[in-house]
C-alpha cells in the first residue's frame, strides 16, 4: 500500500503519518529528508526525532531518495517529506532525481507513507526560483498521488481522504 499525505504547513501531516504507521507491523524505516541548515531546522529535526522515538530505523537522506527506496528491506517506510526534499534538489541542482524517485516509488514492494505539502493553492510566487519550486513540487506531488493507493489531505489536523483504491 502506498499512502500520500498532503496539506498545508503545520496541518498535522507528520503526526498523522506516525499515527498511520502504528497500524503496520514488522520492520519500519523512517526516511528523513531534512538537513539542519540553521538553528530553527536543527530544533525541528530534534522534535521530529523525539516524536517518532525508537519505533523506526531512521535513515537521513537529503538527496538520493531513489537509492534508499531501491535498497531498503522493510515492511513499511515513512518518507518525510517531499517538500523539503524538493527544496534540497533545487539547492544542489539535482532536480532530475525527481524522475528516479518516481520510478523507485512505483517499483517499491513494501508499504510507504509519504508526506508532502500542497503548495499550489496560493498565489503565483513573485520570483522565478519560487515559481520553479512550486512547479517541481506540484509535478512530483501529482505523480506520487497518481501512483498512490490512498491520498489524504490534512486540514487543521483533520484527515480527509481524497483518493482510496480498495485493496
Amino acid at each position: 500500500m502506498k499512502i500520500l499525505i498532503t496539506g498545508g504547513v503545520k496541518s498535522g501531516k507528520s503526526k498523522y503519518a506516525l499515527h498511520l504507521a502504528g497500524d503496520f507491523s514488522g520492520k519500519k524505516v523512517f526516511i528523513a529528508t531534512a538537513e539542519a541548515f540553521d538553528e530553527e531546522m536543527t530544533e525541528k529535526i530534534k522534535k521530529h526525532r523525539r516524536d517518532r522515538g525508537d519505533r523506526f530505523i531512521t535513515i537521513e537522506e537529503p538527496i538520493n531518495l531513489h537509492e534508499v527506496l531501491d535498497n531498503i528491506d522493510c515492511d513499511l517506510a515513512v518518507v518525510d517529506c517531499l517538500t523539503v526534499w524538493c527544496g534540497n534538489l533545487l539547492h544542489y541542482g539535482k532536480t532530475e532525481l525527481i524522475y528516479a524517485f518516481i520510478e523507485s516509488y512505483k517499483k517499491a514492494k513494501f508499504n510507504i507513507i509519504t508526506v508532502t505539502n500542497e503548495v499550489g493553492m496560493g498565489i503565483v510566487p513573485e520570483n522565478r526560483l519560487s515559481r520553479l519550486y512550486v512547479e517541481k513540487l506540484g509535478f512530483l506531488n501529482e505523480k506520487i498521488a497518481e501512483i498512490s493507493d490512498t491520498v489524504i489531505f490534512m486540514v487543521s489536523g483533520v484527515p480527509s481522504i481524497i483518493k482510496k483504491i480498495p485493496q
